[in-house]
């Protein structure tokens, strides 16, 4: 078995959602990064990481680490990808 046989249709979403989220900007509010992947209609999946983010201002790095991090707790990396 291959990993892209694990990929989902949102493989990739959720990196597509952080390059327009930094699209001229340095850092975002989390209620901008969950209104943004609503817009988005991001998959449910990647709705509830973004709903994970603990309350704050993200730059880039900060972001990607815990949206990482709560892709990975739930085993969903290979299927929806990581971000950076």
């Amino acid at each position: 078995m291959t990993f892209q046989n694990l990929q989902t249709e949102a493989f990739g979403d959720l990196q597509r959602l952080v390059d327009n989220l930094y699209t001229g900007r340095d850092a975002v509010e989390r209620l901008d990064v969950i209104v943004q992947a609503e817009l988005a209609d991001l998959d449910a999946d990647l709705l509830e990481v973004v709903s994970l983010l603990p309350p704050g201002r993200y730059g880039r790095q900060r972001l990607c680490d815990q949206l990482n991090s709560a892709l990975a707790a739930h085993g969903w990396g290979a299927a929806y990808g990581t971000v950076e």
